[in-house]
């Protein structure tokens, strides 16, 4: 009997039938007339409004904006991250915005009212995210309330708790050194170029450890002039972006030196590296996707589908609350705003924009990874530009009903070619 595990996943590429460089190339763009575009929209929307606001703007490819565009994309992201786990279940978390703003804001209470040192308020606010998640996982999976109304319903409630620790709206300061790095200081430049070169062998020996893995199955593996290709490309755009990163950002060097690679990029390169593991090398991430492609199929398979879901909940809080350390570390404190607003609406269209379906069962970590870039692009952008809080409304919605319709088309083409 075929097992679950044994079932081919949504995301695995269809293995080429010519280990070749001409042959993956045919191979990929059969993949693209039948569907499956993968994460390429994003990727193209992402250079093409590079483009744009580069010409627009030539303050949009200065240094010190570069620098700007990770730190200020950062929360984002990381719940973006998080939810990529519940899209892929078919589920949707409409409180994550709010839950980074209560873990943030219990943080803080913790540390500037109560005295606790920062590790053990970071300890606190990923409490608050496990059980967030652990209470709303538990409504979906157990009782069996749809995770819409659910996650409404939080969202309204954790804003209202926000609200109380807050004693009403009051702002707090963080000024521990510590929390405060962690979103605004940068690496030592060599630190940085360390960082680089660590990242391309990491990249290379995982492109050469798949492509062994393909043999030893019977797959084709890709060829290794593909392979050549990918680590060539890593290694020339990380360069170029260490390089520009360990720049001299200040316009006053001689009062404060501002260069080097932006602490949070390692943050959220860690956070990508362990997620993606856990999606694509282990039996949970296999479920997850098995369960997101059918539900009761898996259910009949022995897979304990509540228990999954509940999972995936707790780890989108739980990342919601690594999102909310990281607002409060860029904003040096915390308020009433933090984790509201767009916050929610951009983590949820950072993650569809980058090619999560929200039908379930398809999608990666880095697609949260490469909307979020899209976002932080065009919100940054468009504010040195000079556009209104309207048309920057305006435009992220038109790019997200786009993302959304492309995922339908593509879903209904991979249907019909039997992908």
């Amino acid at each position: 009997m075929t097992t679950v595990e044994e079932q081919p996943i949504a995301t695995t590429p269809t293995p080429v039938t010519e280990n070749t460089l001409n042959g993956y190339v045919r191979e990929y763009i059969s993949r693209l007339r039948g569907g499956d575009v993968g994460a390429l929209p994003a990727v193209a929307g992402l250079v093409v409004a590079c483009v744009i606001f580069g010409i627009w703007n030539e303050n949009f490819f200065s240094d010190r904006n570069f620098a700007n565009l990770f730190q200020q994309g950062a929360q984002v992201t990381i719940i973006a991250m998080g939810l990529v786990f519940v899209l892929l279940l078919g589920e949707i978390d409409l409180s994550a915005g709010f839950t980074s703003g209560v873990a943030a804001t219990v943080m803080a209470v913790l540390l500037t009212q109560h005295g606790w040192p920062w590790y053990a308020s970071i300890l606190a606010a990923l409490v608050v995210g496990v059980i967030t998640g652990l209470f709303l996982g538990t409504l979906v999976a157990k009782v069996g309330i749809p995770s819409f109304v659910v996650t409404l319903a939080a969202f309204l409630g954790l804003q209202g708790v926000q609200l109380v620790f807050l004693s009403g709206g009051t702002a707090i300061t963080i000024n521990d050194p510590t929390i405060v790095a962690i979103n605004t200081k940068s690496m030592y430049t060599w630190l940085g170029w360390v960082l680089f070169v660590v990242c391309v062998l990491a990249y290379a020996a995982s492109r050469l450890l798949r492509a062994q893995g393909r043999r030893k199955r019977g797959l084709t593996p890709e060829p290794m002039s593909v392979i050549g290709l990918r680590v060539l490309a890593v290694a020339v755009i990380g360069g170029l972006a260490t390089y520009a990163l360990n720049s001299q950002r200040s316009q006053n060097p001689l009062i404060v030196s501002l260069k080097g690679v932006p602490i949070i990029v390692p943050i959220i390169i860690i956070l990508l590296v362990v997620l993606t593991f856990v999606l694509s090398r282990t039996a949970y991430g296999r479920h997850i996707y098995a369960i997101g492609g059918n539900a009761e199929a898996s259910r009949r398979a022995g897979i304990r589908v509540s228990r999954l879901k509940i999972s995936a909940f707790v780890m989108c809080s739980t990342l919601a609350a690594i999102a909310g350390v990281v607002a409060a570390s860029r904003n040096s404190g915390v308020d009433s705003n933090l984790g509201g607003s767009n916050t929610l609406l951009y983590a949820v269209g950072a993650a569809v924009i980058g090619g999560t379906s929200l039908f379930g069962g398809k999608g990666r970590v880095q697609d949260a990874v490469i909307g979020g870039a899209l976002i932080a692009v065009i919100d940054n952008g468009m504010g040195l530009v000079g556009f209104q809080s309207s048309t920057k409304f305006i435009v992220t919605g038109v790019v997200l009903l786009v993302a959304a319709g492309v995922d339908a088309v593509s879903r209904r083409r991979s249907a019909a070619s039997g992908r």
